[in-house]
């Protein structure tokens, strides 16, 4: 096969890989982040502490995140084909992919608050604020690095997911691999395929690197100010904790 043959199959299998990987990334993390942090919220000597709703929603992360994902998309068959009418395609592989995901988020999440220090929220506490206040302005501002580089570690892992969903018909280029470098043998498309997707997750490694360690410089957990001067707390509650300070 010619690079002439080649060319337009590789830029359709990157297109289906990329609305793939965005899109379940991006379901992945705005539902995965609140299912994170009520984690944390509601583990023993948290904010929220609730033992019952702690077991169970860390119980259903654990179920998904010990499922390999091949078995969970034929798990997953029927409804994907009740979301997206078919079990074949990119835009059907979104559905196992995004559910996938969002497990494996809310891990990295939930040990990315932990690291939180417990100080701050105290403090907050003081002030005057209440759970939602501390969330907003101290958790996850003071978790932004840690987070990015947990979105990181997620869209990685999404693009080795998307990988195998091409397997099944899921499209893509771990699709174009099995079909023309595995069943036809063409073994130069093949290793060209690895080749991208190797270029692919070493830019978005750097990428998410470099973002973490310039949030970290400017202000993050081991920032010279911390951020509670976003807080709007009375006069007389500041000075008083500066005295007992």
């Amino acid at each position: 096969m010619t690079w002439s043959e080649m060319q337009p199959l590789l830029e359709q299998a990157c297109r289906e890989t990329l609305v793939m990987v965005g899109w379940s990334t991006v379901i992945a993390v705005v539902a995965g982040l609140p299912i994170g942090v009520l984690l944390v919220l509601t583990d023993k000597g948290g904010l929220l502490q609730n033992t019952v709703v702690n077991k169970v929603v860390g119980q259903i992360v654990n179920v998904g995140r010990s499922m390999p994902f091949i078995i969970l998309m034929v798990a997953l068959m029927n409804f994907t084909r009740w979301i997206t009418g078919t079990t074949i395609g990119s835009e059907a592989a979104i559905v196992p992919l995004a559910i996938g995901g969002i497990p494996f988020f809310a891990r990295l999440v939930e040990t990315a608050v932990r690291e939180v220090d417990n100080g701050l929220v105290e403090a907050v506490q003081a002030m005057g604020g209440n759970t939602w206040t501390i969330v907003r302005k101290v958790l996850v501002p003071e978790a932004l690095p840690s987070l990015i580089a947990s979105t990181t570690t997620t869209v990685i892992a999404l693009i080795g997911y998307s990988a195998m969903a091409g397997t099944v018909g899921g499209g893509g280029l771990g699709d174009l691999a099995v079909r023309y470098g595995y069943q036809r043998f063409e073994t130069g498309l093949m290793w060209i395929t690895v080749a991208i997707l190797a270029v692919v997750i070493s830019l978005i490694q750097f990428a998410g690197d470099y973002a973490a360690r310039t949030l970290h410089r400017r202000g993050g957990r081991s920032g010279p100010a911390p951020r509670l001067r976003l807080l709007k707390a009375k006069e007389p509650a500041a000075a008083d904790i500066q005295k007992v300070a």
